[in-house]
């Protein structure tokens, strides 16, 4: 069983998403805590958990997948694979799993590889996380980096499968830019799953 040393915690968050998008910066953001991030893909590669003395609850930063500098092919689908693999075992326990994107980047790397005849990683993410049970929700990331806002969130629910404008999905779609701490829609859409889950004792992490 890949990543054999998760915490014995009930609920979880899960970041997943390609790697370089900046989920170990989101995960700061969220828990408070660093973590090793880097200017290069696939710091990651086991996951990181934090969680919390009292609420039987955690965050899960798992592993970046997709292109990685320095780490070969069979590696990388390893990865994604141990990833899957993970989300699967857990998907009971897992009150949210948040697929981050480049906001800036997400559009051309979707649209290249779907030229390429491929499912695009970030694509089949999102429908995996609904496969097995867990409503996903896309921090897009690097907004600060991004100027047609709102005509990259249409784009996005469109490669998606979701009909435009991105508005609409505000419990889905959350604009985001973690370096700077601005995670807000984030939270809020975090907090409306914690409330679903009848989890109100959790909401002090996303306030």
């Amino acid at each position: 069983m890949p990543f054999e040393n998760r915490p014995d915690r009930g609920d979880e968050v899960v970041l997943v998403g390609r790697s370089n998008v900046g989920k170990s910066t989101l995960m700061r953001e969220l828990t408070g805590h660093s973590f090793d991030t880097g200017g290069k893909p696939g710091v990651t590669r086991q996951p990181n958990h934090y969680d919390w003395a009292g609420p039987d609850f955690m965050f899960t930063d798992l592993p970046g997948f997709g292109f990685m500098s320095g780490v070969e092919e069979g590696k990388r689908e390893q990865i994604k694979t141990d990833v899957v693999r993970y989300v699967e075992a857990n998907a009971d326990d897992i009150l949210a799993g948040v697929l981050v994107v480049d906001g800036k980047a997400v559009i051309d790397i979707i649209d290249r590889h779907r030229g390429n005849g491929d499912i695009p990683h970030d694509v089949e993410m999102f429908h995996f996380l609904q496969d097995v049970g867990i409503d996903p929700i896309v921090a897009v990331n690097k907004m600060d980096k991004v100027d047609d806002r709102d005509e990259r969130l249409d784009e996005l629910c469109d490669r998606l499968g979701l009909f435009p404008p991105w508005q609409q999905y505000q419990e889905t779609i959350c604009p985001i830019t973690a370096k700077t701490g601005s995670i807000e829609p984030l939270e809020s859409a975090l907090a409306q799953r914690f409330r679903d889950a009848k989890r109100d004792e959790l909401l002090q992490f996303v306030s």
